[in-house]
């Protein structure tokens, strides 16, 4: 049995690789350069702007209460972001690509910036009303934008069951061997019962969250986000202050292996720069067409505001918290092989705060994976409810959801992981094939923005001053008065 498994998991691999390779990156690559032309370097230029957006208050929804603000869809997006991506993900790139991966997860942050911008912009703009406010995402522009159901639904489904049931397989496998670790390095005799009564702790919490709506998980995730991102930078901040003088080793390390100058744990140029952009996009998912959901259900004022915000957590994601892991790993000269990519944090914490810090890192990973199971779930029922409004298939995906999340507590992931990487690479080929013929009207909606903020008011979009923007369901005159006094405090 565990021969079929490593057969299965080899196939994957092989076929993921190159699918990656040969596919994925080059069209994310010539996408976010023509983006990044196009649109005038938005992802750098506007960096002032994603932090004046980032304060807009929301406006009234239409059961009465407050809609999501722009922060609370910040937080859902970073929630499902800042996972175990930026804590397992890049130890793998720099286990396997060596510690260039690290260089390349930047220079592919940076440039991948105008892709997420255009893909959340477009969220926005092509973004429907529901109960509690909005609800959009890549399904919905390849619907209202494109007019190509048939394109969303192939994204819904592909969405579902990448974030809704692998990935959050993953995350609470994450959880349940961390805290049976934990346990171990304690004395407590762990014989896989403990994986078991963390998942079903696990399912219980994680009911009464997401059987509370959107709003609850807004709630959740915009406190356990910057709590759980500062934890992890204080601790990962002592042990680099503490091998402060291995800092410009490290960055010699990461320079010469990123352009193939010196070869490192067997890794070449190629390997490098796949494992590079590969995890920086599991762990920053700009192009991957998983923000925009989160991105859609903001209050604002104008599409371009959430936007960058959205681009903004690129940022937060690939140059701090992976920033931070990179450099923690690196400055403890640790021993590299793609079998020790799960361990190198670990073991770097050790070394640097002694063992007492494996007990702290599973809380932050306890944190960190159970926030992202909450924007999985929330990207899932999107997407759900994108296919069908039937309130029984809803109810239906949240008992799959808990199921998965119990089935990846107990489970082995290995064989999970390449197949998560497969099923996000295919939703980055649907997501990318959709936005490059959308580009006009981001541009168009950018112009109207820079207009309004040149008059020095605070920008208001309404679709009845731009007829040729076909399929556009939202920002209607009727929306204006409410947002423009909700997000008055954003000037």
């Amino acid at each position: 049995m565990e021969q079929l498994n490593q057969l299965a998991n080899d196939l994957v691999t092989t076929f993921t690789d190159a699918f990656w390779a040969w596919v994925i990156i080059p069209i994310l690559a010539v996408l976010s350069i023509h983006f990044t032309a196009r649109l005038g370097v938005v992802q750098l230029r506007l960096v002032p702007e994603m932090f004046r957006t980032l304060r807009s208050k929301p406006e009234i929804a239409p059961d009465g209460k407050r809609a999501i603000s722009s922060f609370q869809a910040f937080s859902i997006s970073a929630a499902a972001r800042i996972g175990t991506g930026n804590v397992v993900g890049v130890a793998g790139a720099i286990a396997i690509g060596g510690p260039g991966a690290v260089l390349w997860m930047w220079v592919a942050g940076l440039f991948v910036g105008a892709t997420s911008f255009v893909e959340s912009t477009l969220g926005q703009l092509y973004k429907v009303r529901d109960r509690t406010g909005y609800r959009g995402g890549p399904a919905y522009y390849m619907q209202h934008g494109l007019n190509a159901r048939w394109m969303g639904v192939i994204f819904a489904i592909a969405i579902t069951i990448t974030f809704g049931f692998i990935f959050n397989a993953v995350q609470s496998n994450t959880i349940a061997n961390a805290i049976a670790n934990s346990a171990e390095e304690l004395g407590y005799a762990t014989t896989g019962w403990v994986t078991a009564v963390v998942g079903l702790l696990l399912v219980a919490v994680t009911a009464l969250v997401v059987f509370g709506g959107v709003r609850r998980i807004a709630h959740v995730t915009e406190t356990l986000v910057p709590f759980m991102a500062v934890l992890y930078l204080i601790m990962g901040a002592v042990v680099v202050v503490l091998n402060f003088d291995q800092i410009p080793a490290v960055f010699t390390q990461i320079v010469q292996s990123a352009f193939g100058l010196r070869e490192f744990a067997g890794a070449t140029l190629g390997t490098v720069i796949i494992q590079g952009v590969r995890r920086g996009m599991f762990s920053n998912e700009a192009g991957l067409g998983s923000a925009p959901n989160a991105g859609a259900t903001a209050a604002v004022t104008h599409p371009v505001k959430q936007g960058l915000v959205q681009t903004l957590g690129v940022y937060f994601d690939t140059l701090i918290i992976c920033s931070m892991t990179a450099f923690l790993i690196l400055s403890t000269n640790p021993t590299l092989g793609a079998e020790r990519g799960p361990v190198l944090t670990q073991e770097a914490l050790e070394t640097g705060l002694g063992g007492w810090s494996l007990h702290a890192l599973t809380i932050v990973l306890l944190l960190l994976a159970f926030s992202s199971i909450l924007g999985n779930y929330y990207y899932g029922t999107a997407n759900v409810a994108f296919l069908t409004e039937n309130r029984s298939v809803m109810t239906g995906f949240k008992v799959v959801f808990l199921i998965a999340t119990f089935l990846g507590s107990i489970g082995t992931v290995q064989i999970v992981w390449s197949l998560a990487d497969t099923a996000m690479g295919f939703m980055a080929l649907v997501n990318l094939v959709s936005l490059a013929p959308l580009a006009g009207a981001v541009g168009l909606v950018l112009k109207d923005y820079m207009a309004q903020r040149k008059q020095g008011i605070d920008p208001v979009f309404t679709r009845d001053r731009f007829p040729q923007l076909r399929g556009v369901q939202c920002w209607d005159g009727e929306q204006q008065p409410a947002a423009e006094s909700a997000g008055g405090s954003g000037r």
